[in-house]
């Protein structure tokens, strides 16, 4: 299915979803990888956690909690291999990405694909202000996570990929 996208999905508790993504890369020729979330992408992203020192390591952990809790259907997803990062990158979807967790050298960061698009009343959104579609949120050593209004975000999130 060139240029198309499709998803099987299980009962969410299942944790279950397999997408074929068949996008065309800039040369014309039709890009494929299939992607897998199940009890394994759960494992994958534990290990990422695990793997991931430090404060930033249990940031991550935190943030992962706050993003099950918020939405029960959110669908845990690795994507993203590649030699430079072999281990991948974890994705929470619910109808489409809401989010993406990274841990860099001085911040652990949760960026939102359609963030520009989603309210942000508490001003959660600290980088990628410039551009037109994503938003990002940095959190530093010692920074407060604002729980209450990172699971709005989540859940509009969510609800912005079902309209």
């Amino acid at each position: 299915m060139p240029g198309g996208r499709t998803t099987w999905r299980t009962h969410p508790a299942a944790w279950n979803t397999q997408t074929v993504d068949r996008a065309r890369r800039p040369s014309g020729r039709p890009q494929q990888s299939v992607e897998v979330s199940d009890a394994s992408a759960f494992q994958q992203i534990d290990d990422i956690v695990r793997r991931t020192a430090g404060w930033r390591g249990e940031r991550l952990s935190q943030l992962r909690a706050l993003i099950r809790d918020a939405d029960p259907g959110v669908i845990e997803e690795v994507k993203w291999k590649k030699p430079s990062r072999p281990e991948g990158v974890p994705v929470w979807s619910h109808d489409g990405i809401v989010c993406i967790g990274e841990a860099l050298k001085n911040a652990v960061r949760l960026t939102f694909p359609k963030g520009a698009q989603l309210r942000d009343p508490k001003g959660l959104f600290n980088t990628r202000l410039e551009s037109k579609t994503v938003r990002a949120i940095d959190f530093h050593e010692g920074d407060a996570i604002n729980a209450s209004a990172l699971k709005a975000l989540i859940l509009e999130g969510a609800r912005l990929n079902r309209s």
